[in-house]
């Protein structure tokens, strides 16, 4: 077995014994205990290393996607979106939601084709980032002039004289020259040939590596970068390049990585891990941009104002994920958490599963972007166990501010509100009454 598919918060063991835990090899468990133990005590926390009846334990987190082990073995983790959500339904799901991602507006949703019930992630991705490259080679590779200086034997360019004199004293039949050669060798060309090269190494399935031989085989003549970073800072998209876009995207993240892992790129530890947080954030706010009323827009990380003022200086950024605006009049402050909530525990001591903290947090943005008058909104994903909008919730300082608790149906990529409440003004309620979502919809 070379992968293993895991729900966040899911736990990982080396022997099963007394553990409800996915069991996963020796060699692997001791990498992810290393990684955990060397981890930066500042950096987001991917994994944490427990001990449950006596044995360790290593949870992941929040962050969902791909971990591939240098040895190859691929751990998939998927989000927890309900209590009885499948594996495969979960993996679509995720998929639908990364393209809300910057970076991965260029990912195409699954389909039979793919075969994304067995096909394991990672090959899922790969196999994306090929497709893109196929569409590159089938538009043509852009060549450019390079500047090229070499010992020609015939004049072409200008010849360099001094390096002409000292290589071909004796030798009147060669030309020392710079010339302009019109080559495919470009930043852009370059990048995504080593990311073909890399992704050749990481393919387990055969068609993937079929494909990947056969795109390496076009990208023969153009050399490896010898410098990435400086690659990418050179991608010069010249008009009718466009088709270049999704390949750089996808080189991107292969050859840069977007993995939480210390160190991946330089051990060659290919992973995807994305936490969830921001992918929830950018999916409600693609879809809740488009069920806004005419009159009204949606800001994502709005910055503008802090929380103090000391020495004539602003500090303490407040930044809520999303605000929405009439013209420039902020209206609405916004902010989505990707947790869990259940409205059978409403009461003072349970308190519905929410966070203190998060209240606090919305008050300080409404007080200061809605001056205290409008609503402030705090989304979280729909569960069985939260299924339609909480009560109202009301601030003692602050009478014409209101807080409400909305769930967000993944699967209908619609925010659902209460029935005849005000914020129908700023957001359509056209299939988003909390009362329609049926048994049906749910994930």
């Amino acid at each position: 077995m070379s992968a293993v598919q895991i729900f966040e918060y899911g736990r990982l063991v080396e022997s099963g014994d007394g553990v409800s835990a996915t069991v996963i090899p020796g060699r692997v468990f001791a990498w992810l205990e290393e990684q955990c133990l060397k981890a930066d005590e500042h950096a987001p926390a991917w994994l944490r290393l427990t001990s449950r009846r006596g044995q360790r334990v290593i949870q992941v987190t929040s962050y969902v996607g791909v971990l591939r082990a240098p040895c190859g073995f691929q751990i998939e983790i998927l989000p927890k979106i309900g209590s009885e959500t499948s594996a495969s339904l979960a993996r679509r799901k995720l998929i639908e939601m990364l393209k809300c991602l910057r970076g991965f507006r260029h990912l195409k949703t699954l389909n039979a084709d793919l075969q994304a019930d067995r096909m394991p992630l990672l090959e899922v991705f790969l196999q994306q980032f090929l497709e893109t490259v196929r569409h590159v080679v089938r538009k043509g590779l852009r060549s450019d002039y390079t500047a090229r200086q070499a010992n020609l034997s015939s004049l072409r360019g200008k010849l360099v004289m001094a390096r002409h004199l000292s290589e071909n004293l004796v030798r009147r039949d060669r030309f020392f020259t710079e010339h302009d050669e019109f080559t495919p060798d470009r930043a852009e060309n370059r990048l995504i040939h080593a990311a073909l090269r890399k992704a050749l190494g990481m393919c387990s399935a055969p068609a993937n590596q079929r494909l990947a031989r056969e795109l390496c085989f076009v990208f023969a003549d153009v050399p490896l970068p010898t410098d990435v970073a400086q690659d990418f800072k050179r991608i010069r998209l010249d008009r009718g390049m466009a088709y270049y876009e999704p390949a750089l995207e996808w080189a991107r993240l292969i050859l840069q990585g977007n993995s939480p892992v210390p160190g991946a790129g330089q051990h060659h530890v290919p992973s995807l891990l994305f936490p969830m947080e921001a992918v929830f954030e950018a999916y409600v706010a693609k879809h809740l941009a488009r069920q806004l009323e005419d009159g009204f827009g949606l800001k994502t990380q709005v910055s503008r104002e802090h929380l103090v003022v000391h020495k004539d200086e602003n500090w303490f950024r407040l930044k809520p994920d999303l605000l929405v605006q009439e013209g420039t009049q902020p209206r609405m402050v916004l902010d989505t958490k990707w947790k869990l909530l259940d409205r059978a525990k409403g009461n003072r001591f349970e308190k519905y599963k929410l966070s203190q903290a998060d209240f606090y947090q919305l008050h300080a943005y409404a007080h200061l972007y809605l001056k205290d008058t409008g609503h402030a909104v705090l989304i979280y994903p729909w569960t069985e166990s939260f299924c339609e909008p909480l009560p109202v919730f009301d601030f003692k300082s602050a009478e014409g501010l209101k807080l409400w608790i909305l769930p967000f149906c993944l699967e209908r990529s619609k925010l659902l509100l209460p029935e005849a409440s005000p914020l129908g003004r700023f957001i359509s309620t056209e299939g988003a009454q909390a009362g329609s979502a049926s048994a049906s919809t749910r994930i």
